[in-house]
């Protein structure tokens, strides 16, 4: 298996049959089994087999599935110092991350194919000793279609996970439609949001950790900018999904939480091009949500506003994406080199 993307991904107007059809998706609201990879790649296959038997054609799980977020752990970070125990915690993290590609890739694309869905998921991805928040895409035929790498970490998070780069924005042109995806608050981002819009994507994929009642409006005011349905899958978690104390606490609460206390409340939702609510947003507990997608919305909706088409002003306002990768270190053979180069070197001895 490949690490790069098998299908292209989409240029603006290429691309499927516009005409009107029914896509069926599931959204995920479900706790990882932190620090146990194999434990969570069980519960997903569990949820997968579940809602491919509604019938679904594309499943999407939340940010950092596979891996687990780590809410409440400082990882023992205070401005000029590190403790011991954090150092600890990391190692643990990283221990639960998982290599793109790798065996938990393969299994995953295993899975995609052997319940035939689209599944798009959440992981911490371990890219030697650095961690990043990822999402990856498979075909029901099994195949990797590729990563996105959350850009920017939000607060902390900078402090244990890598940023993305232009290199890992795609949008995947399938059969059910032009997807992708973009985690917690890249999706604050308006020209990540317009960069994805640029490629035309029809079904937004928004897993996030971010259970505040705000993000409803986000969810809804980007299905309408975007004219595509959105899908936002969201955790829902406990304490007691996380190891018991000392070995895993809680940081800057007065005590520690209750078992049964609702660290993550969920809030999943699947959203049309109208602004309409199709699924949720469930605060009740662990779920899947399914909604059936009438594709024919995408162009009724873009006949009002089409945000990178007739209601665009490039002359006025544009955007510049920078999709190259973004390599700290690059070795160069003399063979490589220009002759110009080579001349600069003749003059330097």
């Amino acid at each position: 298996m490949a690490g790069e993307s098998v299908i292209p991904e989409v240029e603006m107007n290429a691309g499927a049959d516009q005409a009107a059809a029914t896509v069926r998706v599931t959204v995920v609201q479900a706790a990882s089994v932190f620090y146990d990879t194999p434990a969570t790649l069980d519960k997903a296959e569990k949820l997968i087999a579940e809602a491919a038997g509604y019938g679904s054609q594309l499943v999407l799980f939340p940010e950092v599935f596979i891996g687990g977020y780590p809410h409440g752990c400082t990882f023992g970070l205070v401005v000029g110092n590190r403790t011991a125990k954090g150092k600890e915690d990391f190692r643990k993290y990283h221990a639960s991350a998982i290599d793109v590609p790798g065996p938990e890739v393969s299994r995953l694309a295993a899975l995609a194919g052997k319940y035939k869905v689209f599944l798009v998921i959440g992981v911490v991805e371990r890219a030697g000793y650095t961690l990043y928040n990822t999402v990856l895409t498979f075909d029901p035929l099994g195949k990797y279609l590729g990563k996105h790498r959350k850009l920017m970490p939000t607060a902390l998070e900078r402090v244990f996970l890598g940023c993305g780069d232009g290199s890992t924005i795609p949008v995947y042109d399938t059969p059910i439609g032009k997807i992708g995806a973009l985690i917690c608050w890249e999706n604050r981002m308006p020209l990540m949001r317009t960069a994805m819009y640029a490629k035309g994507i029809e079904i937004y994929c928004a897993p996030t950790v971010d259970c505040m009642t705000t993000w409803q409006a986000s969810m809804t005011h980007i299905a309408l900018e975007g004219g595509c349905f959105v899908l936002s899958a969201i955790p829902f978690t406990r304490r007691k999904d996380y190891p018991t104390p000392p070995e895993y606490t809680f940081g800057g609460l007065e005590e520690e939480p209750s078992p049964e206390s609702v660290v993550c409340s969920g809030g999943s939702v699947i959203i049309s091009p109208s602004g309409t609510v199709l699924a949720g947003p469930n605060f009740e507990g662990e779920a899947l949500l399914t909604a059936d997608l009438d594709l024919g919305e995408i162009v009724r909706a873009k006949f009002d506003f089409d945000v990178v088409g007739h209601y665009s002003r490039p002359e006025v306002l544009s955007l510049v994406v920078k999709t190259d990768p973004k390599a700290a270190v690059s070795f160069v053979s003399d063979a490589e080199k220009t002759s110009a180069e080579k001349r600069d070197d003749v003059l330097k001895t």
